[in-house]
């Protein structure tokens, strides 16, 4: 059967009852400031006007996310691909959802909001103490914010030793680049391409 409405979703799953619906808070609080300070990695989510979605890697330093009040927060963008995808989707929808993850820490911490994009000096300059200023910030306004469960990453035991992957046992991204595009050429080595990442991150 496909689902075809929520009254359907809701006959199979019911519907969220005690902590599960009473932790959604608007305001960041101790805990979660904690956290966000913790984080060195989230995944910021977008959609832009068409639908197109989006699921980015951000990481740096523990706390690289600056909290400036109780209800915003600062991204730092830094120099990638220039594919700029999510920057178009929040420029396009100004909606963000982010997932804060800690390496350990099985639970996560649910950001949902409004965002832009800024490149005011007072916001890039919140950043001058890193080794690279950012060439835009994101500026999220928080609208929810809650705890995550810890089941999903049970389930996977994401920071398990014995899940992890030496890199001898899989393709480098040149190698799959290749395979997927077709090309001529030796792969760029898992390496190479670690070399060049390092002098622009």
């Amino acid at each position: 059967m496909t689902i075809r409405d929520t009254s359907q979703l809701r006959d199979i799953y019911g519907f969220p009852k005690g902590r599960a619906k009473d932790k959604v808070l608007d305001t960041l609080e101790v805990h979660s400031k904690h956290f966000i300070n913790r984080s060195p990695f989230i995944v910021l989510s977008t959609v832009g006007q068409s639908g197109k979605m989006d699921a980015s890697p951000r990481g740096g330093e523990p706390g690289f996310v600056k909290i400036s009040n109780d209800r915003e927060l600062i991204i730092p963008d830094y120099k990638g691909n220039n594919r700029v995808d999510s920057l178009t989707n929040i420029v396009e929808t100004a909606t963000v959802g982010i997932l804060f993850l800690i390496p350990g820490i099985d639970e996560t911490l649910r950001v949902n909001g409004r965002a832009s994009v800024s490149t005011s000096d007072e916001i890039i300059n919140l950043f001058s103490t890193e080794p690279k200023l950012p060439i835009s910030c994101i500026v999220v306004s928080v609208e929810e914010i809650f705890l995550h469960c810890a089941k999903a990453f049970m389930r996977s035991k994401l920071w398990s030793k014995e899940n992890s992957i030496h890199p001898s046992e899989f393709p480098s991204m040149g190698q799959m680049l290749k395979d997927q595009l077709n090309t001529s050429g030796k792969p760029e080595t898992r390496e190479e391409m670690t070399e060049r990442y390092l002098k622009d991150i």
